[in-house]
């Protein structure tokens, strides 16, 4: 029906240069291509990138943290370092999900199938990344004896406007601060309808669900840009270094609903 479908094993350099994906979901061959260098797009797989662990330096130093089994967020006290971790939905955990892939599936409806010995469960995508107030020990719907097998993207966002912009430190290798997906349909100059994801910011893939709604009937204009940005940062809690977070990802929710040049895949 013209969707795709892509193996868990594929490498992200093979997404980015697929001429089905860069035809018909260009926003995943953009996010694939800013994922770390190329040395690691060769190697590393979209399931990889999707299914990764959280980068918290806490956590991955062997400190025993609530996502390690202690009863502390190290990340969450006065003289933590916390400048890359969480400004939305924080449950006792401020790790954030590190995939730059993952807000593009969820902005285009993406399904990912599931294979146990116990059989075969498909989930959407924005279903697929679990949040701590869920389970505070995984990052992924996976149980254990279970392994993502593929990734469906339906037809349904083919051909709409895209954009996707990362902020990191580097322009090459680093895991984003804030990026944003978004997949906007217009009919006579009005948004049609929208998925808007922001990554790096929570501990899922969070989508704008309020902002996509607002947004709907709306012209692709500076107004309808500035109410999508204050929307999308409701709600933020900073820690003490991460508060740039908040305005950072308010800009490329604007930027996202404006289109900016650079940025925008129309397929």
């Amino acid at each position: 029906g013209g969707g795709l479908e892509i193996g868990a094993m594929t490498p992200l350099t093979q997404v980015v240069h697929h001429p089905v994906v860069r035809d018909k979901f260009g926003l995943l061959a953009e996010a694939a291509e800013l994922v770390a260098s190329p040395q690691i797009r060769n190697q590393g797989t979209i399931g990889g990138n999707v299914s990764q662990d959280t980068r918290c330096w806490y956590y991955r130093g062997g400190w025993t943290c609530y996502r390690a089994g202690g009863n502390i967020c190290y990340a969450d006290t006065p003289t933590a370092i916390n400048r890359e971790h969480a400004i939305l939905d924080a449950d006792r955990c401020v790790a954030v999900s590190p995939s730059d892939t993952a807000p593009a599936l969820v902005a285009l409806d993406a399904q990912m199938v599931i294979r146990s010995s116990r059989g075969e469960r498909v989930v959407a995508a924005e279903q697929y990344f679990v949040g701590p107030g869920i389970d505070i020990t995984r990052m992924t719907t996976l149980q254990p004896g279970e392994l993502l097998t593929s990734i469906r993207i339906p037809a349904t966002w083919a051909g709409a406007q895209f954009y996707f912009e990362k902020v990191r430190d580097r322009q090459v290798w680093d895991f984003p601060l804030v990026n944003v997906a978004s997949a906007i349909k217009f009919s006579n100059g009005k948004v049609d309808a929208a998925r808007i994801v922001v990554g790096a910011v929570a501990a899922t893939p969070k989508r704008l669900a309020n902002v996509e709604a607002a947004i709907v009937g709306k012209a692709r204009d500076e107004a309808t840009a500035d109410m999508a940005g204050r929307m999308a940062v409701e709600g933020a809690v900073t820690l003490r270094y991460n508060g740039y977070k908040v305005p950072l990802m308010r800009n490329l929710v604007k930027r996202a609903i404006r289109g900016s040049e650079g940025g925008t895949w129309t397929s």
